[in-house]
C-alpha cells in the first residue's frame, strides 16, 4: 500500500511492525505473547511524542489483530498532540468479506488461511490438520448480537482457537482479497498524506 501511494506522490514512511497485540484471553494458551493495552498506549505516546519532535504531524495504525482496539488511544492522545493527525484503521474490515470468501471466519477461517496461503504458504499445515473451526455461542443473547461485549475464553469457545472453517482457502482467494485490500488502503494513504490537518472538514 505504502509503496503505490509513494508513486502517486503521497508522502508516507513505514514504521516497524509491533508483533505482539493483546491477547488477555488466550494467555493460558502455551506461547501466547500478550500486550496490555495500557502497554500498547505507551507505545503509541512514545512514536506520537518522537514524530512530533521530528515536526512529522500524522501518524495511522494500521491493525491487524482483533484484539486491539486503538480509537480510545488516540482519543486520549489527542488533547495532549493537537497537532498531530492520528487514525487508525482494522485492515481485515476494509471490504465485504463476503465477496470473496464464501465463509471468512473469525480466527483461522477461510480468510486468513488464503491470506497465508497466498503469501507464506508453507507456514500452512494441510487441510487434515486443521479443525472444522466450531465455536460455541455465549448463552447470553446480547453478546451474540454484538450490542453488549465481554472478552471470550478461547479455550471455552473453541477446541482450537479456530473459529471458522478453513476447508475452502485457497492461495488464489487471498491473492484477490489482499490486492483490493493493498488498493484501498493505498487510496486512504494518498488522502491522508495530503490531507490538512486543518481543514478535515466539508
Amino acid at each position: 500500500s505504502s509503496r503505490i501511494a509513494a508513486e502517486k506522490n503521497a508522502k508516507v514512511m513505514v514504521l516497524p511492525t509491533i508483533p505482539f497485540g493483546t491477547n488477555t484471553g488466550q494467555l493460558p494458551i502455551k506461547f501466547t505473547i500478550n500486550m496490555n493495552p495500557s502497554t500498547q498506549f505507551m507505545v503509541i505516546e512514545d512514536i506520537a511524542d518522537s514524530l512530533l519532535q521530528q515536526e512529522i504531524g500524522k501518524l495511522l495504525i494500521i491493525n491487524g489483530h482483533g484484539g486491539n482496539d486503538f480509537k480510545h488511544m488516540i482519543r486520549e492522545l489527542t488533547p495532549k498532540y493537537p497537532e498531530l493527525l492520528m487514525a487508525t484503521l482494522n485492515w481485515y474490515q476494509i471490504l465485504d468479506n463476503y465477496k470473496y470468501f464464501d465463509q471468512p471466519g473469525d480466527h483461522a477461517g477461510e480468510m486468513e488461511t488464503s491470506n497465508l496461503l497466498h503469501l507464506q504458504p508453507d507456514l500452512v499445515l494441510p487441510p487434515n490438520y486443521a479443525g472444522k473451526g466450531e465455536s460455541k455461542l455465549f448463552k447470553i443473547k446480547a453478546f451474540n448480537e454484538g450490542w453488549a461485549w465481554t472478552q471470550r475464553d478461547w479455550l471455552q469457545v473453541s477446541k482450537d482457537t479456530g473459529i471458522g472453517n478453513p476447508e475452502m482457502a485457497s492461495a488464489e482467494k487471498g491473492e484477490r482479497f489482499l490486492k483490493d485490500v493493498t488498493e484501498k488502503i493505498a487510496e486512504f494513504l494518498i488522502e491522508f498524506s495530503k490531507a490538512d490537518i486543518n481543514d478535515l472538514y466539508e
